[in-house]
């Protein structure tokens, strides 16, 4: 019969074990569970390259120093829209590294958290080019559920730093999905906004899509020349495209 000592000594090794489990849960989720069915070949041929490799010990090094990394749900722009029903695709930077901001599509944040600074700058935007009234919250969902894919270069960031894990390995993953978008399914519009997304311009068939460019909508770039994003004229620009190709516009 093991005595109590021992009883202690397994239950503490168990909840530890568990607490470790929970702890990566609360990281960056590679997993494929729940992604659009389209995205999982590319997510698992990432995963096994050697960028996927590189990245994956990267951020278990940077969970086990102990590291606050956003989003926990990296991939959520790949489980909301299906690769078949992307119409727009969104490119930024990387994720807000605020708590309780980023969630995994690209300058949205969940409602009942304030707009941080660019997403404030997208709406006024919105508003100066289709004079849509302020949105009520900052979730961008319901433009991901319509076929807009809200993508960062990378995926991944840590508390307070900005750009922390560019130049990790998420590159390559955001390449790959963005080659998917230009090769297959509906012609589309990409806006590429920064010099980070731009650089992804030269994966795209711009024969076939449109490629549309602007600064960054950071209080930083985006009243900036040579091309602000304040006055781009982008959104009004998106559904007569998509329209004049028999493509459903967008409700912004």
């Amino acid at each position: 019969m093991p005595n109590t000592l021992d009883l202690n000594v397994f239950a503490a090794s168990q909840q530890a074990a568990a607490s470790a489990a929970a702890h990566v849960d609360m990281h960056v989720d590679l997993a494929t569970d729940g992604l659009q069915p389209g995205w999982v070949p590319v997510v698992k041929a990432f995963r096994a390259s050697p960028d996927g490799l590189r990245l994956q010990a990267f951020l278990s090094q940077r969970r086990d120093q102990g590291a606050t990394v956003y989003p926990p749900k990296a991939l959520r722009a790949l489980a909301l829209t299906a690769p078949e029903t992307v119409r727009v695709v969104i490119l930024g930077q990387d994720p807000y590294h605020g708590p309780g901001q980023a969630e995994g599509l690209a300058f949205s944040v969940a409602p009942g958290t304030k707009p941080p600074p660019s997403l404030r700058n997208i709406f006024k935007e919105l508003q100066r080019d289709l004079g849509l009234p302020m949105p009520a919250d900052g979730s961008l969902v319901r433009w991901a559920e319509q076929g807009v894919l809200l993508l960062n270069t990378c995926l991944s960031v840590e508390d307070g730093q900005p750009a922390s894990h560019a130049g990790q390995g998420w590159e390559a993953l955001t390449d790959a999905v963005i080659r998917q978008c230009s090769q297959s399914g509906l012609p589309k519009v990409f806006l590429l906004w920064g010099a980070h997304a731009q650089k992804k311009a030269v994966l795209i068939d711009a024969v076939r899509h449109a490629v549309w460019t602007a600064n960054h909508p950071s209080p930083l770039s985006a009243n900036r020349g040579p091309a602000p994003f304040i006055g781009c004229g982008h959104f009004g620009q998106v559904n007569p495209w998509l329209q004049a190709r028999s493509i459903k516009a967008i409700r912004w």
